[in-house]
């Protein structure tokens, strides 16, 4: 008898998104790109940076990398400090089944 998959519950993962200009990307003028801290929930993380790729895209941003800095439990096993702020985002994430951009800080070529 085979064994079921056990399912895996949903975390929320703290992703940081590179993204570069398109059209019609609500960017201001003079911006190259944009770096955005999501919060995104997933129950592994290859589904929470899949989903956070496709809502951008349909956003008509341009990502080009992500970076995962991992759930909640394995940030403050690193040390990481937590704001109330962006905990009270991440639960929201996560009760939503969402993906909740927290912060964006725009790129603007310095020469």
């Amino acid at each position: 008898m085979a064994e079921r998959k056990k399912k895996k519950t949903p975390q929320v993962y703290t992703l940081l998104v590179e993204v570069g200009r398109g059209p019609g990307d609500g960017l201001p003028e003079g911006a190259t790109g944009a770096a955005l801290l999501c919060y995104s929930a997933g129950r592994e993380e290859a589904e929470a940076v899949r989903e956070t790729v496709a809502i951008l895209k349909s956003a008509d941003l341009n990502p080009l990398d992500v970076t995962s800095y991992g759930t909640l439990a394995e940030r403050e096993a690193e040390g990481h400090e937590i704001g109330e702020d962006d905990r009270e985002l991440m639960a929201r994430a996560l009760e939503e089944n969402a993906v909740i951009v927290a912060e964006t800080s725009v790129l603007r070529d310095e020469t």
